[in-house]
């Protein structure tokens, strides 16, 4: 907020002091607008009340300042005006109250509470639709790295446009889970999402099956049939694989995103389509334009927008958090109640490589639930290659002659390792409260094991 005095007079003789003041950008006609919306008195009552008891303390005598104009009632800026009490005369009757020394303080103590109550409800009003928002694809369910909030923040700030996006990354990352946040953030997410794994089919089919066929076109075309583009309409369409598809198949999807139309198979009517497109590959598409398999015009138009999700073995921090979730949808899936990961199997998920991504660690939590017992995940029960791959914690010396508080320390400081040192993140990690840990956590920061932070 910027104060710009307008006018003032003072006459220290007689005691008049009349002064003129403009708040520019006033909090707390902000905060109230936000709240309530435009009203038809001012409302920035911490304003005056600070201003009249300052100047009051300042000049050893009662000043009261009323604002003239306000914010929310319309007005361009706040404006107030101050005067000494005989200066008012009758005008400053009926606003005494308000300035009465105890009564001031209350209200300026009621109107700061309300304020930051407000303020964090609305703080966590936000949160939850977000995470709400989230939640609903559950590959962005507690999103810990960085490298994958940068992919989130950037899927946020080019949904809102019908621009072409390539989604590239190794096979099981996500990509088709991420099309599908685009497109519910999108202008277009009260309308169909319709995806095609182009790789999966043999380019006649494939032709059908996007562009739609006239009845008699071919064997077994026994009547007139909507393609996948028209089917779409209004919503997103996801060419998954699109590193895949022939010559043939790149110049009919170059006309679409140029004209915004196709031609069914048997067909020479052209029908115009409505649809936003999304493609998704795990292959080096620039590679294949420099091989000349890709064309290179057909490569540009559908990047316009490039995003890049990056494997799980690089997101270390978001293993867990998946693993938990997976856990909980497991447990719905499979009807096994109170189903949980058990401390012991933390480890082994963390060390994994996951050559699979987010997939095969969907895969490796359903095959331990399906086997557990008593709905608690042991070690035993996720596959053999992440258990058996896993390097030997004991190597450097005999697990006979090592303690089990020796074990739980060299555990307690190599996940805080991973996690730089954080204390609260770490005991989620271990799924304990940071209370359980503190003592230890105490002790190993006092003999400089590692920079704990908190």
């Amino acid at each position: 907020m910027r104060s710009v005095i307008h006018k003032l007079e003072l006459d220290q003789k007689s005691g008049r002091f009349v002064m003129e003041l403009f708040w520019h950008d006033s909090g707390e006609a902000e905060e109230h607008l936000i709240e309530f919306g435009r009203t038809g008195h001012p409302a920035c009552w911490m304003l005056v009340g600070y201003a009249s008891g300052y100047c009051s303390f300042c000049l050893k005598t009662d000043i009261y300042f009323i604002e003239r104009k306000c914010r929310v009632t319309g007005d361009r800026t706040c404006f107030a005006e101050g005067r000494d009490r005989a200066s008012w005369g009758a005008e400053i009757e009926p606003f005494l109250t308000w300035f009465e020394a105890e009564d001031v303080k209350g209200k300026v103590e009621r109107l700061t509470e309300e304020l930051k109550r407000k303020s964090r409800e609305i703080a966590s009003q936000r949160k939850k639709i977000s995470l709400l928002e989230r939640s609903l694809h559950p590959f962005f369910v507690e999103v810990r790295s960085r490298s994958f909030e940068r992919v989130v923040e950037l899927a946020d700030r080019i949904a809102p446009y019908d621009t072409a996006v390539l989604i590239t990354g190794k096979t099981g990352t996500g990509k088709e889970v991420l099309a599908r946040y685009i497109h519910h953030r999108s202008s277009r997410s009260s309308g169909p999402f319709l995806g095609v794994n182009c790789g999966a089919l043999p380019e006649t089919l494939l032709e059908s099956e996007l562009f739609g066929h006239k009845a008699g076109s071919f064997t077994g075309a026994v009547s007139d049939r909507a393609g996948l583009f028209e089917e779409a309409g209004g919503g997103t369409i996801l060419l998954d694989e699109i590193g895949d598809i022939t010559p043939a198949m790149q110049l009919k999807i170059l006309r679409v995103l140029q004209e915004k139309e196709i031609k069914r198979v048997g067909e020479s009517k052209s029908r115009k389509v409505d649809i936003r497109i999304i493609s998704a590959t795990n292959r080096d598409l620039e590679k294949a334009v420099r091989e000349g398999s890709f064309r290179e015009d057909l490569f540009y138009r559908l990047r316009v927008i490039e995003i890049e999700v990056p494997p799980l073995a690089e997101r270390q921090e978001d293993i867990l958090p998946l693993a938990r979730h997976f856990v909980e949808r497991m447990s719905e899936k499979l009807k096994i109640k109170n189903l949980r990961l058990d401390a012991t199997c933390l480890d082994y998920l963390q060390e994994h490589s996951w050559p699979g991504n987010v997939r095969e660690l969907e895969n490796a939590v359903e095959r331990a639930a399906v086997l557990s017992k008593d709905g608690l995940i042991l070690p035993e029960y996720l596959p053999p290659g992440i258990v058996h791959a896993r390097p030997d914690r004991a190597a450097g010396g005999d697990p006979l002659k090592r303690t089990l508080a020796e074990i739980e320390e060299e555990h307690i400081l190599e996940v805080l390792k991973k996690l730089e040192g954080n204390r609260s993140r770490a005991a989620q990690a271990l799924g304990i409260s940071p209370a359980n840990p503190w003592r230890k956590l105490k002790r190993m920061d006092s003999e400089g094991s590692i920079e704990i932070l908190v």
